[in-house]
């Protein structure tokens, strides 16, 4: 992970609704997002330190209301067991950053990879890096 930034510095570089999702750990509002049904060729970077973290061939269209991807890109993002709605849930956050992506669901029956995952990210943590503007 990076050297870590105090508050004020993930003001400073960030939007307000940024720092809320990616360091506050909230959510934005379903269907609301940039992204959510965005189909452009690329990379998702994360929006508060440009790591890459999903390619859009893993992108899918879920219905969920935010982008849901079946796969992370290997090494880019960290799960951590989440209780705070009084429920366990799967938080993924930046590998190298640590900001708040979203949460990854289990068992809903999408079969793109064995492991039977969608990635739900919040469109606020990501940013989108064309295809052309990359070395895929």
């Amino acid at each position: 992970m990076t050297a870590a930034k105090s508050d004020e510095e993930w003001r400073a570089v960030l939007t307000p609704k940024q720092f809320h999702i990616l360091r506050e750990k909230g959510t934005e509002l379903a269907g609301t997002g940039e992204y959510e049904k965005f189909k452009g060729k690329g990379v998702y970077q994360c929006a508060a330190c440009n790591a890459p973290l999903y390619v859009s061939d893993t992108k899918f269209d879920s219905g969920c209301g935010w982008p849901a991807f079946f796969d992370a890109i290997p090494g880019a993002v960290e799960r951590h067991e989440d209780n705070s709605l009084g429920r366990t849930r799967t938080e993924i956050t930046c590998v190298n950053c640590g900001g708040h992506l979203g949460h990854v669901f289990k068992g809903e029956g999408w079969k793109f990879t064995e492991a039977d995952e969608r990635h739900c990210v919040n469109s606020v943590s990501l940013k989108f890096k064309e295809k052309d503007d990359t070395n895929l």
